[in-house]
Order: C-alpha cells, then structure tokens, then sequence
C-alpha cells in the first residue's frame, strides 16, 4: 500500500486551482477598464470619504492594484516557457 502525503501548497486537484490562479489577474483588468470606460463619477465618490485625498483612489486604480498584485501566477508561466525554449 502505497501512501500519498501532500506537501504545503500541494493539491489533488492542482489544474483547477492553476487555471484560476491565472484567472484572478486578467478578471481584475478587465473590471478596472470597464470601470474606467462606464465611470460617470458620483459614484466613485462613495468609496472615497474626501474628493481628491490621495492621488490612489478610486476603484480604477484599486482593480489595477489587485491585478498587478495577482499577476505572480502568469510571471511564473512565462518565466517556465522561456526556460523550457532556452534548454530545448
């Protein structure tokens, strides 16, 4: 009998959790350029209690963020296809 012991950070449904960890990034650059493009402006002012406090504000610039911060996923693809060309 042979048994399987799974490390921290290791799954038995690994492909469903790397397609949606390249999911996250592209989602939030996709809302921050719909909310850019459909931004009338009162709204916005809901998330912000001073108009103009901080030059990041606004939920353009916070979908943006999440997007760079959740772009780690597609940097490791690239950076593994590039390597896989190099050793070929």
């Amino acid at each position: 009998m042979t048994k399987t012991i799974l490390m921290i950070g290791e799954s038995t449904n690994a492909p469903a959790i790397h397609v949606l960890s390249l999911a996250a990034s592209p989602t939030f650059a996709i809302m921050a350029l719909l909310t850019s493009a459909l931004s009338a402006g009162p709204p916005d002012m809901l998330c912000s209690p001073t108009l103009h406090a901080s030059p990041l504000d606004g939920m353009v610039v916070m979908y943006s963020l999440m997007s760079a911060f959740h772009s780690a996923p597609w940097l490791k693809l690239i950076s593994s296809r590039r390597n896989a060309v190099r050793r070929a």
